[in-house]
């Protein structure tokens, strides 16, 4: 009888364990889940050029919808909020790869080597964005020029030439000024790869921190000439007089056909699979009224 009552008690004891074990493990799952609940702030880092776009989506789909779970019902409810900070392209690529930003934006081609460092490297491709070699309306070059050939602008941005005379001899010998993008800027990248080749840009150039700063100025001085994204010429029309390149004009029709060849892609990079809240707002960039902000901001976008 007393064997029989110890086993009956081992098993009581073994169920009440197991129990517990099961409580605890049930109680730790719904802390993780809770824990994981996906928060509706998207934060994006990087490209000057794209950053504008981004933060006037998001401005758009706060005002139109308030919150996430107006859009999805699947989605948390929680205020839309996109928060949008401009350092370049390259600092997009480090926002993505250290995770410290939903999205990396960028306006260049990522390279091999930035996207082996990620483990699951995601990217999504909004339009396009050209250089535009542009000057000030009062630059002597357009008394006798529409355009550059891809060698003078190589001469131009190199400092092997000094002057608008030694471009034209009919021009004055007003100093040249070069305005370009700091190392940061995918801007900077993409005109070396597409212009410059082997050629190093000028030290005297001044460099922008921004592609905003750098047309403004182009826009304060009239000897000034710096490759101005399309987007923000498109913006500043009669303040920027975009230029030829080898005789092809940057238009939107020729920026997306691959004529003018100074183009360059506008991209979202993440490192990971994207979140609902992530592919929501994505789905909203890619959609009609998405690809009407871009195109409205001067760019093309991907139809």
């Amino acid at each position: 009888m007393k064997k029989k009552l110890g086993v009956m008690l081992s098993v009581l004891l073994t169920s009440a364990l197991l129990f517990t074990a099961c409580g605890s493990k049930q109680t730790s799952n719904s802390n993780e889940e809770s824990s994981k609940k996906e928060s509706g702030k998207i934060m994006c880092i990087g490209s000057s050029t794209l950053a504008p776009v981004v933060s006037k989506a998001g401005d758009t789909l706060k005002s139109k919808h308030g919150t996430w779970k107006k859009m999805n019902d699947k989605l948390p409810d929680e205020n839309i909020e996109v928060s949008v900070s401009s350092g370049g392209s390259g600092a997009g690529v480090k926002a993505a790869l250290e995770k410290t930003a939903n999205f990396g934006l960028i306006s260049r081609e990522v390279s091999k080597d930035e996207k082996a460092k990620m483990k699951e490297y995601n990217e999504i491709k909004l339009g396009y964005d050209a250089l535009t070699l542009s000057v000030n309306p009062q630059n002597p070059i357009l008394k006798n020029k529409k355009g550059l050939t891809s060698g003078e602008i190589q001469r131009i941005f190199s400092g092997e030439v000094k002057t608008w005379k030694d471009v034209d001899p009919s021009l004055p010998a007003n100093k040249i000024v070069l305005v370009v993008r700091d190392a940061g800027g995918g801007a900077a990248k993409v005109f070396q790869k597409a212009v410059m080749g082997d050629k190093k840009v000028s030290k005297d150039a001044v460099q922008a921190p921004s592609m905003g700063a750098l047309t403004q100025k182009v826009i304060e001085n009239k000897d000034a000439i710096g490759y101005a994204s399309v987007g923000l010429v498109d913006q500043n029309k009669g303040k920027l007089i975009p230029m030829e390149v080898d005789n092809i004009a940057p238009t939107k029709e020729n920026i997306a056909s691959g004529k003018y060849k100074i183009a360059r892609p506008l991209l979202l990079i993440k490192d990971g699979k994207l979140t609902g809240v992530e592919q929501t707002f994505v789905d909203f960039l890619k959609s009609e009224e998405g690809l009407k902000i871009i195109d409205e901001s001067g760019f093309v976008s991907i139809k």
